[in-house]
């Protein structure tokens, strides 16, 4: 029988104790659970980003799979702990919009609210609630509870205003929703949403006013001090340069509009 595998997504950064201490929890309750580390580089309290990492690494893990995301500029509040079931996965967050990318790709098929006691620490702070509260909860369901033990049952839940691309007669107007290390513009603009524009004939790139005239293969295609345009990991259209920033040699950050206009 396959280990239970439980992924861990924070802010938190390797240089403190945080992230081990969840997964010292995790394995107190499910000695068996295979940890992961999706990132704990994620900018803090950067929810959006946050989404969109977890809605890329998902997909790959395996059915069953545990995800505790922690991003949480909450923490200590009002607001809410949720499980959620979505595709063949399940997942542990603070109710603040961080599943929503998840949500985009996979409906859930139930949402619950963290307010059984018995599945979290005994003492909760109100400073580390991925050690008290989410950490103990992702444990106990790789260890075989339902998600409805875990609290009440939610119809409604935070979701952020993750921008999504528009098609209209020209083109397909979208945006970029995240800068990676290299300084790689990810956007919204998915493959089949290119191609829907690149079936009639030729097509115009544009980010932020500027054009991009070249759709390679990969990164090592690009020429020297150019700024070209490719399909990334998660099928997406991104707008790259070879071995430097394109956001640097843009000008262009986070946000920005990107068309892809029919010529």
């Amino acid at each position: 029988m396959a280990r239970p595998t439980v992924a861990l997504l924070t802010d938190f950064g390797t240089r403190d104790h945080y992230a081990g201490t969840m997964k010292g929890v995790v394995l107190g309750i499910c000695p068996d659970a295979a940890l992961v580390d999706i990132s704990h580089d994620i900018p803090p309290h950067d929810l959006q980003f946050a989404a969109l990492e977890l809605a890329a690494a998902c997909p790959y893990f395996p059915s069953g799979s545990v995800f505790v995301v922690v991003v949480d500029p909450g923490v200590g509040s009002a607001r809410r702990g949720v499980a959620a079931e979505a595709g063949d996965y399940r997942f542990v967050a603070p109710d603040n919009g961080v599943l929503t990318a998840v949500f985009q790709r996979m409906p859930p098929k139930r949402v619950v609210e963290l307010t059984e006691r018995r599945y979290a620490r005994p003492t909760v702070s109100r400073t580390f609630e991925g050690r008290d509260r989410f950490a103990p909860a992702a444990a106990w369901l790789a260890k075989g509870i339902q998600l409805s033990a875990l609290g009440r049952p939610l119809s409604e839940y935070t979701l952020l205003d993750i921008p999504v691309p528009t098609v209209e007669d020209d083109g397909v107007y979208g945006a970029v929703l995240r800068v990676d290390r290299f300084g790689n513009l990810v956007t919204n603009i998915d493959r089949r949403e290119f191609d829907r524009v690149a079936a009639s004939g030729a097509i115009e790139i544009d980010v932020g006013g500027h054009s991009v005239a070249l759709l390679v293969e990969t990164y090592t295609d690009i020429a020297e001090g150019e700024v070209s345009a490719l399909f990334g990991s998660t099928d997406h259209l991104e707008i790259a340069a070879n071995s430097s920033s394109a956001g640097d040699q843009l000008g262009v950050t986070l946000g920005v509009e990107v068309r892809v206009l029919r010529a």
